[in-house]
């Protein structure tokens, strides 16, 4: 990892990122390197492929957009298109996936809370 002004974010601020893997009862399973802050989610996901086994349903976030391993099945939240709704399945869907999401979150924070991640 670099230093100094190449981990600014682009967002006022200088940061680190990793991505992650964590099974459904929130194990963590895998830690992605730890990159800058302004190298992209699905960018990380390109430089390190991750073999996943046939026939799991993935969720993830917006920021994974294009990334679809062979024989996962991805989750993701719907956005509306500009000027229209979401229909109210696509609504029901969202909520069910950003309950899931909310719980990953939270294990993140408490990685950050508790510094159990380690940058060198």
């Amino acid at each position: 990892m670099k230093t100094g002004s190449l981990c600014y974010s682009g967002k006022k601020t200088h940061s680190i990122k990793n991505n992650l893997l964590c099974t459904n009862n929130l194990r963590i399973v895998w830690l992605s390197s730890t990159y800058e802050g302004h190298v992209h989610d699905k960018k990380i996901c390109d430089e390190e492929p991750l073999l996943l086994p046939k026939g799991i349903r993935l969720w993830q976030d917006t920021g994974s957009i294009g990334h679809r391993p062979d024989g996962v099945e991805t989750c993701m939240p719907k956005k509306k298109s500009k000027g229209k709704e979401l229909a109210t399945v696509e609504k029901q869907g969202n909520r069910r996936i950003s309950g899931t999401r909310i719980k990953v979150e939270h294990v993140i924070g408490g990685m950050e809370r508790c510094r159990i991640i380690f940058f060198v």
